[in-house]
Parts: C-alpha cells; structure tokens; sequence
C-alpha cells in the first residue's frame, strides 16, 4: 500500500494514508518525492511547487490558495492555506449531464405497504406532541402503555420531543407545523397519536388541517386540557392503535419504493475518498433503479454548487439551485454571520482545511445522476431521482429534515464518529477502518476498507446488501440504544 493518494490527476496535493517521517523519499505514481514536514494521516502534502497565491487542487478543483511559497513535499494545511470563496456569486445555466449506467439486476425488499401507497421500513408506534409542554405527558403515557403491553409484534414504541409548537411566529411557526406533520405522516410509523396542551399557538384544528388525507384509524388526537386523565386516556388510544398495526406485514416491494437522504458528518481527509463516493455509487444505483436520494446542507455545498448546477435536469431546476444556494447566503447575512465560517474544528484535525475542499467531498455523496427536484425545507418528495434539499449542516437537524421529506432511511459518513440518531434509521459509515474498529457501538458500516484495497464494486455488493437488510428490519446500533431524536430548524425570535 503507498503512503499517499493522488486523487485526480490534475491534483497538486496527495492526502497521507500512513505515518510518515521528515526525510522519508516516497513515491507517488511516477513521481520520486522527499517529505519536507510532518505531515498527519488524513492531510494534504504538495506534490509540486506550488507559488505564493496559487491554487491548491484536490479532487481535480481548487479547494483555495496558499499563503506563501511551498516546496513539493511540504504540510498543506490552515497555515498556508486559504479559501477563495467570498460573497455572493453569479451562476449561468451551463447544462453538463453525466450518464449512470443502469444496475444488471434490480432488487427487492421486504416492507410495509401503506394506505397512501408509499412504503415503510419501519412499523412504530409514535407519539407526537403538538408543543413542547407535554413532553412529560407523553412520555408517561408511553411508559404506562409499555407497562401494560408488551409489543413486541411491532418495531418500537417512541415519543419524539421537541421545545415548539408555541411562543413562535412567521417562518418558525410554518416549520414546526411543516415538519410536525410530515412526521406524523410518515411511512416508518404504523401509527401515531397527537398530543396537544389545548392552549398553544399550534392549535389542534390548524395542525389537523395542515395534515389534509390521512387515515384515521391510524392517526388519532388528544387535547390534555380538554380530559381529566390524559394519562388514562392517551393509553387507551395507544392500545386502540396498536390493535390496528400489530397485524401489518412485510411484504415485497421494489427497490424503487426507497427514499434515502444522505448526510455527512464529523468529516476527514478520507471522506471524499471512501465513504462519500461509496454513497455516491450508491446513489447512481438506487436512482437508476427507479428510487430515490436526497442531498441536503446547503452551507457544505458552497464551493461546489456550480457542479450541481451543471447537472440540473433544465433551466427550471437550475433556477431552483441557485435560489437554494445564495437563500441560505443571505440567511446567514441577515444574522450578520460570516457565510463561510466552516470547515469545523474536528474537520481541520481530520485532514480538511477549506469549505471548497469539504464541499467538494460532500457533493461526492450524490454521485453522478441528473438533478430532478429541489425542496423547500418540510416540503415532501414528488418526484423519484435525486433532489437537493434546503437545510443547514447541523447534523441531528439535517437528518430529521431529510426524514421530513419523506427518507426512510440516512445514510450518515462519518471520519470522527458519533452516536445521535434521528426518528428514521440512521446509518454510520466510516470513513476509515480506525474509527470503525475504536467506535464498533457507533458505527454500523466500513468504507475504510477502500483504503486497504478493496474494489469500489465490493464495497458498493457488500454495502447494498447491508441496506437491504436494514430496510428490512435489522436495527442499527443507534436504534439499538435507543437514540432517537428530532430537530427542528429554527430561524428567527422567541416570543
């Protein structure tokens, strides 16, 4: 195995794969280099001269320019390395579709087939409180019905928490009950009670017209205020539920029926090389099976929007990703905060020093197909391919926003590790094998090994079998401790 990886061959930098030591002559392809400095795994080392004020190039695109003159064999990283992205930019529409080829074999799997058509890989019991105030309620009612039934013909029984729903007004109010009922909605839950206080600013009446069809002996509603016993009461409509979904079986389905988000987090120098193409190969595989995939964090797109806009299925779609982009500019502008503030501290310690090289990493996620939609946030999938979605990079806010969508499932890269989960599984990949092997409670899949020699198409056999199984029911290990969360995007003031 070489000690460096050049990853296009327009690259002035190759990312260090094993320890090296100042002095150490080291070969990459054809060229014979001496190690000027130390130089971190995970970390950019120059493979030419570059000159003070030039592009440094990774993944064959500039990722920013060094401060100062720097001889072949020398650390690339936030000492003489500085991002070229400032303001807001002006886009044209200069359409560059890449193919993807169309799978050999189509696969299946086993899921719940729901009324509206759409499908689950998850049959849960979910509480979902309209405001923050019976966060309490809910929980009692959920470990009273526990203590009552035991349920174990059904695939969880969870309260999803959250601090709003009152005290909220324009775009934050529109959010909460946006992402409120795209939860209750979703094909994951068998079935799902709405705990309301009675006095909020989400009233019932106004969150159960936002809800439009849905079916009522699966989705039910209870006012605290207007019952003496909303204990008493709540578990009683759970029980009444429960005798609805615990007779729902899996049945097969295409793999065209998935909606998967990806998302990345606590990022490194290796994933753009492991674990975000491997989602990418994916992604080309499911849409090209007639399924779907969903990129969000807008922030982690600046630097490489312009790639994405290239593939946007037409004019309207590129107007749309435009919008997204210099939206979430200007949002971060009406706050009075710096626009490219990233990459985070636990990126520059993995290997990336600018938002262009950890966009450029990100994107990779997406693979190659044609962009076929972008959503608002909250705003559901229509439309089978891939779409982009507006959301920032928070990690536990991103992913509930792709859950929001409509994704039953997140795939999550991750060169750090972490343990949250969102209400949909939400599956680790690692970037590289040491995380994998130290963090084995985290982490539920190992791209690392691309690192150690294994083929793309290997990883891509063992990789979509796994989500197979996922899809049909093996938990993750995020789902086996239990976390469980939601985030809800907020943006403006707090009555």
């Amino acid at each position: 195995m070489e000690k460096f990886i050049r990853i296009n061959p327009r690259d002035n930098v190759a990312v260090c794969l094993e320890p090296v030591v100042i002095g150490e002559k080291i070969t990459i392809g054809v060229l014979e280099l001496v190690v000027k400095d130390e130089i971190p795994v995970g970390h950019k080392m120059a493979i030419f001269p570059i000159g003070n004020g030039e592009n440094v190039i990774k993944y064959g695109e500039p990722i920013g320019h060094v401060t100062e003159s720097v001889e072949a064999g020398s650390y690339i990283h936030s000492q003489n390395l500085k991002t070229n992205l400032s303001g807001n930019l002006e886009y044209e529409f200069n359409q560059k579709l890449r193919e993807i080829s169309k799978p050999a074999e189509v696969r299946s799997f086993k899921g719940y087939l729901r009324k509206n058509g759409e499908v689950g890989v998850r049959n849960e019991l979910w509480i979902v409180p309209t405001v923050g105030c019976v966060n309490g309620q809910a929980q009692q009612i959920i470990d009273r019905f526990k203590s009552l039934v035991n349920p174990k013909d059904i695939d969880a029984t969870e309260v999803f928490k959250h601090n709003y729903g009152c005290s909220q007004l324009g775009d934050d109010h529109t959010n909460t009950k946006t992402a409120l009922s795209d939860l209750v909605k979703h094909p994951n839950a068998g079935g799902v009670l709405v705990l309301s206080l009675g006095c909020e600013n989400l009233q019932m009446e106004e969150f159960r017209a936002a809800l439009g069809d849905y079916d009522k002996q699966r989705i039910r509603f209870l006012k605290a205020q207007d019952v003496s016993d909303e204990i008493a009461e709540g578990v009683t409509i759970l029980r009444e539920i429960y005798e609805v979904m615990r007779n729902d079986k899996r049945i097969k389905v295409p793999v065209s029926s998935l909606r998967i988000g990806l998302k990345c987090g606590g990022s490194d120098g290796f994933s753009g090389i492991t674990a975000n193409p491997l989602l990418g190969a994916f992604s080309d595989y499911l849409v090209a099976s007639g399924g779907t995939t969903v990129l969000t964090e807008v922030p982690e797109m600046f630097g490489a929007e312009s790639i994405l806009m290239e593939r946007a299925e037409n004019k309207e779609i590129f107007n749309k990703t435009v919008s997204l982009i210099n939206d979430f500019k200007d949002y971060f502008a009406a706050h009075n905060q710096p626009v490219y503030e990233n990459p985070s501290p636990g990126n520059k310690a993995g290997g990336i020093t600018t938002l262009e090289e950890k966009s450029l990493g990100c994107t990779q996620k997406c693979g190659n197909a044609t962009v076929i939609d972008v959503l608002k946030y909250g705003e559901r999938i229509h439309k089978n391919g891939l779409n982009l979605l507006s959301a920032p990079g928070n990690d536990l806010v991103a992913t509930s926003a792709l859950g929001f969508s409509g994704c039953q499932m997140v795939l999550f890269t991750t060169g750090r590790g972490t343990p949250f989960g969102s209400f949909v599984p939400t599956m680790k990949i690692s970037t590289n094998t040491a995380i994998y092997l130290k963090k084995r409670n985290w982490i539920d899949f190992n791209a690392g090994e691309l690192l150690n020699g294994e083929s793309m198409s290997s990883a891509m056999d063992r990789f979509l079998d796994y989500i197979i199984k996922v899809a049909e029911g093996e938990q993750l290990n995020h789902e086996k401790t239990g976390f469980k969360e939601i985030a809800i995007f907020k943006m403006g003031v707090t009555l």
